[in-house]
């Protein structure tokens, strides 16, 4: 079946970086556009970024700058490159696969990102 599990969360204090990896299975991975999300304690999950198979990026407005989506097809997984930390990027960060036809797509577990110092 279709997984996802994330990796690389942490804690790091304002002004540092992180990198989360999300290792895919189970699905032609290569065919797939795939995302990373948010969800900040008490606030409604939010798309950070977007890669599409072809390798096409976009980035939410708050992450634009700061962030880099980027994905190895041939490891079948996706990354979240984040510099420039601020305390308001503290939140449970999330991959999915992109929906597709019936499929709305499978969410990983979550991995926690905290920046404070």
């Amino acid at each position: 079946q279709v997984q996802l599990v994330e990796s690389g969360g942490g804690l790091v204090q304002p002004g540092g970086s992180l990198r989360l990896s999300c290792a895919a299975s189970g699905f032609i991975f290569s065919t797939y556009a795939m995302s990373w999300y948010r969800q900040a304690p008490g606030k409604v999950r939010e798309l950070v970024a977007t890669i599409t198979s072809g390798g096409s990026t976009n980035y939410a407005d708050p992450v634009k700058g700061r962030f880099t989506i980027s994905r190895d097809n041939a490891k079948d997984t996706v990354y979240l490159q984040m510099n420039s930390l601020k305390p308001e990027d503290t939140a449970v960060y999330y991959c999915k696969q992109a929906a597709r036809g019936w499929s709305p797509g499978t969410w990983g577990q979550g991995t926690q990102v905290t920046v404070s110092s």
